[in-house]
């Protein structure tokens, strides 16, 4: 096996990428801080005493990104076309997503990773005074685009049932799987519309908690009309595209108060859809499939 960043004399080097094609490349990474109640809300409030906590985190990491090669020894010196740093705010954590761009001979893979890091390690640097025990934690490549090797996106998890009914506030049925619609939801279910909740997201995780508790429970009795397996849905940041079998859809809402007297809490007596389940979009249409993988798009 030939190591890239080692030279003749098995000394580490900069790769020399001087006989790359330049072709258009952008990576997308995200992280994760998580903080007390409290700090989330002195932040959406303006009370940190440093000032504007993710106006100055959001210029920090596009600075960071400017200077990757700075910090990271073997990352070539880039010149970027785009920095864009997007933040979710949470309940007890903010996300932080950083979307790089350039044209050049190699990724910005690095980039983006390091763009996310300073943004969060900015947030910390800004609330310590109030809350040292903030974590760090999640920071991933989600997406690059371009290069040699192509487009990589981060699989997340897998469609467990495709689920249906013809009317609100009851179980749904599995199908094996749908048409989904774009801007409307999956083809004659009951809360498909032109709306922001045109399909409902739960993990198989989230029932099993359920099953744990002695009821007998599967796939749509929450009345989702996708079971997903692998991925944690409810801390995905709205504003989150999903590429799901076919389709295309947006993240737009996690939780959503209970129906008051509904066929599923007769049934269940606990729901674990209020708060662990998620709604979407369908921004481009297709079909969705039981093993249908989950990705980032």
């Amino acid at each position: 096996m030939e190591f890239t960043h080692f030279n003749g004399n098995d000394r580490a080097h900069m790769v020399d990428v001087s006989k790359k094609e330049n072709t258009k490349r952008t990576a997308i990474a995200t992280g994760r801080i998580k903080m007390k109640e409290e700090t989330v809300e002195k932040i959406k409030q303006g009370l940190i005493t440093k000032g504007d906590v993710l106006s100055v985190a959001q210029v920090a990491g596009i600075m960071g990104s400017k200077r990757t090669s700075d910090i990271i020894p073997m990352c070539h010196n880039i010149n970027l076309n785009g920095s864009d740093i997007r933040f979710s705010i949470q309940e007890n954590y903010i996300d932080v997503e950083a979307e790089i761009k350039t044209t050049g001979k190699t990724g910005v893979e690095m980039e983006a990773l390091t763009a996310v890091s300073i943004a969060c390690l900015t947030i910390y640097d800004m609330c310590k005074a109030i809350d040292r025990g903030m974590i760090i934690e999640e920071v991933k490549l989600i997406k690059k685009t371009g290069g040699k090797s192509g487009e990589y996106r981060r699989c997340l998890g897998k469609v467990v049932s495709v689920n249906i009914s013809d009317t609100k506030g009851i179980a749904k049925k599995p199908i094996g799987s749908g048409l989904f619609i774009e801007d409307y939801g999956l083809e004659n279910d009951a809360h498909s519309g032109s709306w922001h909740r045109q399909v409902s997201l739960l993990a198989i995780e989230s029932i099993n908690k359920m099953r744990k508790e002695g009821l007998e429970v599967y796939p749509g009795d929450f009345a989702e009309n996708i079971t997903t397996e692998g991925i944690v849905v409810y801390e995905l940041p709205i504003g989150t595209k999903l590429k799901i079998g076919e389709t295309v859809q947006e993240v737009t809402q996690i939780g959503k108060e209970c129906h008051t007297g509904c066929e599923i809490a007769k049934t269940v007596g606990k729901c674990v859809m209020p708060k662990e389940g998620i709604f979407t979009k369908v921004l481009k249409g297709g079909t969705i499939k039981e093993e249908d993988s989950i990705e980032i798009y």
